[in-house]
């Protein structure tokens, strides 16, 4: 039998009404995943140069033999200064770096997470995490920094405007201690470009040079990006 599809008055003003309804609560459910709150996306050290941009900062690098590691000191490279207010150059990277960072009143990191970019592990405690030099200290010094004044190795150790800070898994930048990339990448071969066009930022704009070696484990990787 034919069955007219006319709604009468009474059924149309309860459809509108159920659609009315959906669309509450839809802004509702969006408003709560606002109040909640979803992991927000991982923050990480400055952005640094395209793959292309790294190969020609590599390419106007001096090419000479690692310097001797005689007279280094980590004192020589003044860290952690304060940043601003009670925060270290530590602390700040640490909120940076992290996922819902709590600081107390002395900016120490009370809660919160860490992924590791190099690893691919993620912590919950400030103490598991490391604050690494992507260049390290002992690996500037054999390639200029010798040379620096004490201030200018300061700026170094602290530098929050390139990707010389990172924060990662802390046994894991004890394994690396001073390597270059020629003798240590992160354990995730999918940073290894990332980790790459950092080092190369870092070592470029302080001008600071690279031994053979290192400048073709650098180039090997940036081609394959």
């Amino acid at each position: 039998m034919f069955r007219s599809s006319t709604r009468s008055p009474r059924s149309a003003f309860y459809a509108r009404r159920r659609v009315g309804l959906l669309g509450a609560l839809t802004a509702a459910a969006s408003a709560l995943t606002l109040m909640l709150g979803t992991a927000p996306a991982q923050a990480a050290p400055p952005t640094p140069p395209s793959a292309s941009t790294a190969r020609t900062y590599l390419a106007s690098l001096t090419v000479k033999t690692e310097g001797s590691s005689t007279g280094y000191s980590r004192d020589l490279f003044p860290h952690w200064i304060t940043q601003s207010g009670t925060c270290n150059t530590r602390e700040v990277v640490l909120k940076r770096d992290g996922t819902n960072v709590v600081q107390d009143s002395n900016c120490a990191a009370t809660s919160g997470s860490w992924y590791s970019p190099y690893d691919g592990a993620t912590w919950y405690a400030a103490s598991d995490v490391d604050i690494d030099h992507v260049v390290p200290l002992a690996e500037a010094w054999r390639s200029g920094a010798s040379g620096w004044t004490t201030s200018k190795r300061q700026g170094f150790a602290n530098d929050l405007t390139r990707s010389q800070l990172i924060a990662v898994t802390d046994n894991v930048n004890q394994a690396k201690g001073d390597q270059d990339p020629a003798e240590w990448m992160p354990s995730r071969t999918a940073y290894h470009c990332t980790y790459a066009r950092m080092w190369v930022w870092v070592k470029y704009y302080y001008g600071l040079s690279v031994d053979s070696a290192e400048k073709n484990a650098l180039s090997s990787t940036l081609n394959g990006c």
